[in-house]
């Protein structure tokens, strides 16, 4: 008999997009929500206790405790063999896909914690210290962080113009997986109808999925603020 599931759901958090792959499959899971900190907004001890890095997302199943969002959705797409969010070898999007795959992890999201930390950052500074350190925060956004997030958008807007999904011409896990970093940078204007109106496309047809407002239901928020 095959272990049960469960997503271990911390609100405000990156395990919404396994949440929501999970009902674009309608796999069997169990789902158990936690609630932050009120004044830290860290997640509680109980939840930390359960993840090999103390972070959102955790899975378990059976003895295994899995963190990090790309694994755990391998692990489900394992677990689901007559899945279609994965395609094979032979699929002629498989590198398109794989591309997206790692670049929302390894590139797009690094950049964006980045914003997350310098601004949390410069928030909780003294206030002589501040103007000094938004000078530092400034440049490192516009020499660094902002021009690599640019390029990504940029390639972006490239492969959405010739498919409609970032696996290519089907919805894919990678799609999932960029959700968070595509609807939040959307959220905060790091993308714009303006500036990249086939990203804005891509979210609305993301959002539009059943298994969107299923998914949105069972976490209860309305926004996904990037937060760790």
């Amino acid at each position: 008999m095959t272990d049960t599931l469960t997503l271990h759901h911390l609100e405000y958090s990156q395990s919404f997009r396994v949440l929501w792959m999970l009902e674009e499959l309608q796999a069997p899971y169990d789902l158990v929500v936690y609630d932050r900190d009120a004044r830290t907004m860290a997640a509680p001890d109980e939840y930390k206790a359960l993840s090999p890095l103390g972070t959102a997302p955790v899975m378990t199943c059976g003895g295994l405790a899995l963190a990090e969002s790309s694994a755990i959705m391998e692990f489900i797409l394992d677990r689901s063999p007559h899945q279609n969010l994965r395609p094979g070898p032979e699929s002629p999007d498989r590198t398109r896909y794989l591309f997206w795959w790692h670049t929302a992890q390894g590139s797009m999201m690094p950049l964006q914690l980045m914003t997350t930390v310098t601004t949390i950052s410069q928030k909780s500074l003294p206030f002589f210290m501040k103007p000094f350190v938004k000078l530092y925060i400034k440049g490192l956004n516009d020499l660094f962080i902002q021009p690599r997030l640019n390029r990504i958008l940029a390639q972006a807007e490239a492969d959405l113009g010739t498919a409609p999904w970032f696996g290519g011409q089907h919805l894919s896990a990678a799609d999932f997986l960029i959700a968070y970093n595509m609807i939040v940078g959307a959220e905060r204007d790091m993308i714009t109808d303006t500036d990249h109106p086939r990203c804005m496309e891509w979210v609305a047809r993301m959002k539009a999925l059943p298994s969107f407002a299923r998914a949105t239901e069972k976490d209860g928020r309305e926004s996904m603020a990037l937060t760790y």
